[in-house]
């Protein structure tokens, strides 16, 4: 056996041996001083009482909204509540996009006259008779519009195609017509905005509009428009005067539901086992 030198066991300077492969001490960072532009003062805002305006925050939720607005609201979310019957409840169900764009587009051909072209029209005839020549007064193809008019154009079946506006207020208004046109077999439809009906007849809202009859070259494309109508309303009056509308609950309500009907199925799951 080859016996160790007595200066190899001895430790080195310092108590312990070196340690080999040991990482070199990393020298400290040495701080660099920000240059500052004397012509700009650093200012921090406070944002405390006579301070500082606050930064602008979305205070939608704290705005004092018009009872108006309010009630609508309300009225919406009531009427999600509460159950609606089915008499009411057709009225949310309206006429598609693409299908009420051909619809008004139909609609716009056979706009009534405004006052000016009305005063025009009168002032040319008189002008006429007073030169002593016949004048023809050939009655237009326009859209029939108010109430009572429509009722009596159902009633005697003279009506092609009837358009109900769905806010109608109060409902109570028009909310027998779709019973009357079934009855009579008048296609009818329910479109939304009662403001878009009463821009077609020049007046700010209209309830109801009706349409007699159209030219010969727009009876294609009418007849198109009136099957598509009665597949999706005087076909369905059997299955809308069932549909109950409105039970709708709150995220909240509908959240509670959930979790005791998960507590009921948990509970009955451990009654089976």
């Amino acid at each position: 056996m080859v016996r160790a030198s007595a200066r190899s066991l001895q430790p080195a300077a310092g108590g312990m041996a070196p340690k080999r492969g040991g990482k070199a001490p990393v020298p400290a960072k040495k701080k660099v001083e920000k240059v500052t532009n004397p012509l700009f003062e650093k200012r921090p805002k406070q944002f405390g009482i006579g301070g500082v305006l606050p930064p602008k925050k979305d205070l939608h939720r704290f705005v004092k909204w018009p009872k108006v607005v309010r009630i609508q609201r309300q009225r919406r979310i009531l009427k999600q509540r509460l159950k609606v019957p089915p008499a009411l409840n057709q009225f949310t169900r309206t006429l598609d996009k693409n299908l009420a764009t051909n619809l008004f587009k139909m609609l716009l051909k056979y706009r009534p006259e405004d006052k000016a072209a009305k005063k025009e029209r009168l002032l040319k005839r008189a002008q006429a008779e007073n030169e002593g020549k016949t004048v023809e007064a050939k009655k237009p193809i326009v859209v029939k519009y108010g109430l009572n008019h429509v009722t009596y154009l159902i009633e005697q079946s003279k009506a092609q195609l009837v358009v109900i506006a769905h806010d109608v207020d109060p409902i109570e208004l028009v909310v027998w017509l779709p019973a009357l046109c079934r009855k009579m077999e008048v296609p009818y439809c329910i479109v939304k905005g009662k403001a878009r009906l009463g821009s077609i007849v020049h007046k700010k809202t209209a309830s109801v509009l009706c349409l007699t009859t159209v030219k010969n070259e727009d009876k294609l494309e009418f007849s198109k428009i009136l099957e598509a109508i009665k597949a999706n309303f005087n076909d369905k009056f059997d299955e809308v005067r069932k549909k109950w509308g409105g039970g709708v609950m709150g995220s909240k309500s509908q959240a509670k539901t959930k979790a005791r009907e998960k507590l009921l199925a948990k509970e009955a799951a451990q009654r089976m086992t």
